[in-house]
């Protein structure tokens, strides 16, 4: 009740404060028309949590409708920014579902790109079903239809996935170490916790290697480990960068491997590649162990 009573005492301010300033000019359908539009929610000790900005609105008795949108999110430890060319806000519901040029950015370097989106503040979810593109680090993911957290911490991609990895070192010959993953869908992120899992006809491509399988399993390295370069031997960190590069620690793949290199083809049930060992693990049959001379190892055994 709170929460409702300021919301709906500030839209109460800026709109009474717009009237004094700006000429009425209400369409045919709208109630009320304004420009400057600001709205703003308010926490615990009076503390701004949110505000939403338009420069001009169409005021409905549920929806106003804004033009060049900006919204901010205020929270400890991250501040989160929306902006879009228009959108339609519901008061009641406390939805937001904005279009063209839509960009989500957040303090710790983060970024959604997408045509729609649809920001339930309520439940602090933010949704689209169109193309997506999410910029973080070193990682870009492109997909159909996402879910997830505004700060873009874990999100859930629906369909049509590539993520693309691009490390900053190269290998010994001065390559570059992309890796390319695509897959059906779904893909589920939660950088929280380091972890992303890809689902149904995933497949893995870099430095002429490529991995195929049902369900795949990524293991980031924490900030720390991958900060933590002083306590590495010049060979780990060498190990880490020839693959996936220094932010991925684990991969393992599941579900009808199959691992492509060269001219080699092998089969398993399970893979497991170990960044720091420069190796991959495969589980099935049959029992054997492959060397080459380059200093790509694979073990295989039931």
């Amino acid at each position: 009740m709170r929460y409702k009573t300021l919301l709906f005492f500030s839209l109460f301010l800026v709109i009474a404060g717009s009237l004094l300033y700006a000429e009425n000019a209400p369409t045919a359908d709208s109630d009320q028309q304004i420009s400057d539009f600001s709205l703003a929610g308010y926490g615990e000790k009076g503390k701004k949590t949110w505000d939403l900005s338009g420069k001009s609105a169409d005021i409905f008795s549920e929806i106003i409708k804004l033009k060049d949108i900006i919204g901010n999110l205020y929270g400890e430890k991250e501040e989160i920014k929306l902006t879009a060319d228009k959108g339609d806000f519901n008061k009641d519901e406390g939805r937001l579902k904005v279009e063209d040029n839509v960009i989500i950015t957040t303090s710790s370097g983060s970024k959604l790109t997408t045509d729609t989106l649809e920001w339930d503040r309520k439940n602090n979810i933010v949704t689209t079903h169109a193309l997506v593109n999410v910029e973080r680090e070193n990682m870009l993911t492109t997909a159909t239809g996402a879910t997830g957290y505004p700060n873009l911490n874990k999100i859930s991609f629906d369909k049509d996935v590539t993520v693309k990895f691009t490390p900053e070192a190269k290998d010994k010959d001065g390559e570059d170490n992309n890796i390319v993953i695509t897959c059906d869908g779904p893909l589920e992120i939660d950088y929280a916790k380091n972890f992303a899992t890809f689902k149904n006809k995933v497949r893995v491509e870099t430095q002429g290697n490529v991995i195929y399988s049902d369900v795949m399993d990524i293991y980031f390295l924490s900030q720390g480990q991958a900060d933590n370069k002083d306590e590495k031997t010049e060979a780990q960190a060498e190990a880490e960068s020839a693959l996936m590069g220094s932010k991925i620690d684990k991969i393992v793949a599941r579900g009808n491997v199959k691992i492509v290199r060269g001219e080699n083809v092998s089969y398993s049930e399970e893979a497991t590649y170990i960044a720091r060992d420069k190796k991959i693990i495969l589980t099935g049959r049959p029992k054997l162990i492959i060397y080459s001379t380059e200093g790509f190892n694979a073990s295989l055994r039931n």
